[in-house]
């Protein structure tokens, strides 16, 4: 049985990856690999496949990334899921893990589903582009900047 504080937090992780996988359903609907929709100065759509990690870290590693990355990614699931039981009356925390969660699930579904990440999350500087990226990548990053200010506040124990 879940404690009602952790439903709540793997609630979150869930919306996270629907939002995530419905997001990617979506532009591969509208868009051929490749294809790229100017949204406003500084921010494109644009549908690319990442068969490597963040940044396409290993992107052309020869194709054993694809299991590497969905194992680590379900490691990082259960290890994440533990830590939420242990600290789900910890708000900030508690978010920040559900944030990573759903984002690093998202990104499993789509290693198992395609054998590669969908980004179409494109945002640029003059001629300078920012790797694309997805909804589970930002999730992933708002999670992580919340660990952060979550550490920096006064009074909290160390985890484990």
């Amino acid at each position: 049985m879940l404690k009602a504080g952790l439903a709540r937090w793997l609630v979150l992780a869930a919306v996270v990856i629907v939002l995530d996988q419905a997001s990617k359903l979506a532009v591969e609907a509208a868009l051929n690999y490749g294809d790229v929709i100017p949204l406003f100065p500084g921010f494109n759509l644009v549908l690319t496949y990442n068969p490597g990690a963040a940044f396409s870290f290993l992107a052309s590693a020869g194709g054993w990334q694809r299991h590497f990355f969905t194992v680590l990614g379900l490691v990082v699931a259960v290890v994440l899921v533990h830590l939420l039981r242990r600290h789900h009356a910890e708000t900030r925390f508690a978010a920040a893990l559900a944030l990573i969660l759903g984002g690093a699930l998202g990104n499993v579904i789509d290693r198992v589903l395609y054998g590669h990440v969908i980004d179409f999350l494109d945002a640029y500087w003059g001629v300078s582009h920012w790797p694309a990226f997805n909804i589970a990548d930002s999730a992933i990053c708002l999670g992580a900047a919340l660990m952060v200010i979550d550490s920096f506040a006064s009074g909290k124990p160390k985890r484990t």
